[in-house]
């Protein structure tokens, strides 16, 4: 457990990263470690705070961890013109990756992530050297979001709903989606995300990106291209306790669109990067050395 206040743990991680330019946009990464680069595309409402464990156990399997902050989350900028559509995202994180040199890379998706991952890939299959799928939906044309999120999608209701997120607040909702042992967690590090959420602009773009999610066959037929026997191995690791996408009806989509024998399942919840970030890295790079070899 820490001893760290909040403002130290937000310190750190700022301090562990660093800012680059995007197409103009000053964009934070955490880049750890040498060797093959794994680019992760974090949801909301998260940023690559989520991955900091998981990225530095790739980095301590002689891998590349790298996940950058998306416009309007996180320490990046928050530019009230951005795209903030999942195919702006997916085309500002392919500027991301040309940007930090990234000729090709083993792509691992999250949440909302996940489609934007995946229209990615699909846009650009020959830089993918391997898709890692974590809990996500895929189904969008048909997607509803999970209660906790939905009055974020209206006016007036959605600005109350940012203002009741606190740090309290979101322990609890941390506790009853995000793990399963919060115990073995810092309040601190918990209470972190909220400051990252809300840091500049209040949420003002969290709002904007929950306002935008694209419900659209083009967008589902995108995703379908990137799994659907592309030209690169695809692997689903999936939080078996998320009580919002749960596996048997968000997982098995995953694992019948992407034709898996098998998916593997680890006992957390939806932001289970979060306190299996060891775990998943054992099984991304099991998964990329023999495409390697």
């Amino acid at each position: 457990m820490s001893n760290r206040t909040v403002e130290q743990i937000m310190q750190a991680h700022e301090t562990s990263g660093r800012y680059f330019d995007v197409a103009g946009v000053r964009t934070f990464a955490l880049d750890y470690g040498q060797g093959e680069p794994v680019f992760c595309v974090h949801g909301v409402p998260t940023s690559s705070y989520l991955f900091r464990k998981m990225l530095r156990s790739l980095a301590d399997q002689g891998l590349r961890g790298i996940s950058v902050d998306m416009p309007g989350l996180g320490l990046s900028d928050r530019p009230a013109d951005f795209d903030y559509t999942f195919r702006g995202f997916a085309r500002f994180l392919h500027q991301a990756t040309e940007a930090l040199g990234l000729d090709s890379y083993h792509l691992v998706v999250h949440d909302i992530g996940g489609a934007i991952g995946l229209a990615l890939a699909a846009e650009h299959p020959e830089r993918i050297k391997s898709l890692t799928i974590l809990n996500m939906f895929y189904d969008v044309v048909n997607f509803q979001k999970p209660l906790p999120m939905r009055p974020f999608e209206m006016p007036v209701l959605g600005e109350a709903e940012l203002l009741s997120i606190q740090h309290p607040t979101w322990y609890l909702l941390f506790k009853g989606m995000g793990v399963s042992n919060i115990s073995e967690l810092a309040k601190e590090e918990v209470y972190a995300y909220v400051d990252l959420l809300k840091r500049d602009d209040g949420g003002k773009a969290f709002l904007k990106i929950m306002r935008q999610f694209d419900h659209s066959q083009e967008l589902q037929d995108l995703m379908q291209r990137a799994v659907d026997h592309p030209p690169y191995p695809v692997q689903a690791i999936w939080g078996a306790e998320d009580p919002a996408l749960d596996f048997e009806h968000f997982g098995k989509l995953v694992q019948d669109a992407a034709h898996l024998p098998t998916v593997h399942k680890l006992a957390s919840k939806h932001f289970f990067p979060e306190e299996k970030g060891p775990e998943i890295a054992q099984l991304i790079t099991d998964f990329i050395r023999p495409q390697s070899s």
